[in-house]
């Protein structure tokens, strides 16, 4: 609810404002900027395809500060496996990097990311198998 305020100015002319009873700033919150490896993760959203270079596993990379929030803009590479396909090389303002992966090659694979280099220290395991289950 706000105060009217009714008065004359010097012209002669009747000026009304509106003046709001409490200021209330409020700001974006700083984007964060510094990686928490230890608050980041590797989560695998399909984890087992068939080995036939065309079925995938998709992993994503979850790059957080300490609080939880996303870094945007970190580089991403996911190493383990060759045939690696980024969705997205950098992370987006969730702080995430899809990565699609195939493989000719029967196996399971733990995949490493590296956040600008960085290892992560949880890992993921995917799995290629000749026939799909």
């Amino acid at each position: 609810m706000g105060l009217i305020v009714i008065g004359l100015s010097l012209t002669g002319y009747l000026a009304i404002s509106i003046v709001p009873q409490m200021l209330v700033s409020m700001s974006k919150a700083a984007p964060a900027t510094k990686v928490s490896l230890a608050s980041s993760y590797v989560l695998g959203a399909k984890m087992v395809a068939e080995a036939d270079g065309v079925d995938a596993c998709v992993v994503n990379v979850f790059v957080l500060d300490s609080s939880g929030k996303g870094v945007m803009g970190k580089s991403v590479i996911l190493e383990g496996l060759s045939g690696v396909k980024a969705l997205n090389s950098k992370t987006n303002a969730d702080g995430k990097v899809t990565f699609e992966l195939t493989s000719t090659t029967e196996g399971q694979f733990p995949m490493t990311a590296l956040v600008e280099g960085v290892a992560l220290p949880k890992q993921v395991t995917v799995t290629f198998r000749n026939s799909k289950i």
